[in-house]
């Protein structure tokens, strides 16, 4: 008898762990969502499902993730550019713009890096900084093409890609 109660007590004490981090989400995509009306809890909840450990994770780990996520869209984006620069720009001020916004990008993936790290380590000024840093450079790309007069061939990737560091900057913010 005294088996199955010990079991059954981890059981419950498993459950509370689980069911506390999943909270955790949630309880963090409401105050996101409250506080930025521009992302929304929906939208929160959809960034976060692009990683499985995000249900069980506390509020640091949700950073680190989030920092994860858009250190691989950072990739994307740059591949993009490479596609855009192969195939449909022939504009060379264009053409120009879109290096600019590559070189931003890998600068970016490697900020991302070093934010990760940064929140496992406890430094969260700097992972704000980072952060802040970041978005401010996917301003800079979009800035490029406004300033030629053109259409960004990059504004839906940037707004979203802004979005989702807006996102870990908040919640870093919270902790």
């Amino acid at each position: 008898m005294r088996h199955s109660q010990a079991l059954s007590c981890l059981l419950v004490i498993l459950f509370l762990l689980v069911s506390s981090n999943a909270s955790t989400l949630d309880d963090t995509c409401k105050s996101i969502g409250a506080s930025k009306k521009d992302i929304g809890y929906d939208y929160c909840i959809k960034f976060f499902q692009a990683n499985n450990e995000s249900a069980t994770a506390d509020k640091r780990g949700l950073v680190v993730i989030g920092t994860k996520i858009t250190r691989a869209e950072a990739t994307n984006i740059r591949k993009r550019i490479d596609a855009l620069k192969a195939s449909v720009i022939t504009d060379k001020k264009v053409s120009g713009r879109l290096s600019d916004c590559r070189v931003n990008y890998t600068a970016v993936q490697r900020w991302l890096e070093v934010a990760a790290k940064s929140i496992k380590s406890g430094n969260l000024q700097e992972v704000k900084t980072i952060l802040t840093n970041v978005i401010l450079g996917t301003d800079t790309c979009e800035e490029g093409f406004r300033e030629l007069g053109v259409p960004s061939p990059l504004a839906a990737e940037d707004a979203e890609f802004s979005k989702d560091c807006s996102i870990a900057l908040a919640i870093t913010t919270m902790l």
